[in-house]
């Protein structure tokens, strides 16, 4: 999530079209990851993978042109503007938080009751 806030705010925005990926992938998995094609600041076509699969609610369709964040050191890396999926995140990263808190509470008690 760092990272991605980062490349929203400092990274370098282009609007990228949405390919469909047919390398030796099935028609399905095709369109779940497809590809990004954008053009970087020193005129170089990129083509990435796109990081996180399409959803219902958002699907990306062949040929639909998306606005994408990269990194200018290392253009493969891309944030895709308004598609993060925070809410599942976020969810890990209390889950995370609660599991840690549990763990250190039950070692305090197995330490305090000896």
């Amino acid at each position: 999530m760092r990272q991605a806030r980062r490349l929203s705010e400092t990274g370098v925005r282009v609007q990228a079209l949405v390919k469909r990926h047919l390398a030796g992938v099935r028609e399905e998995s095709a369109m779940l990851r497809p590809l990004l094609q954008f053009v970087t600041e020193d005129d170089r076509v990129m083509e990435v993978v796109r990081p996180v699969p399409s959803t219902r609610r958002q699907p990306f369709g062949d040929g639909d042109n998306v606005h994408v964040s990269y990194d200018p050191a290392d253009p493969r890396i891309v944030v895709v503007h308004g598609r993060q999926r925070l809410g599942p995140e976020r969810a890990f990263m209390a889950g995370g938080t609660l599991v840690v808190l549990l763990s250190v509470t039950l070692f305090v008690v197995v330490i305090a009751g000896r």
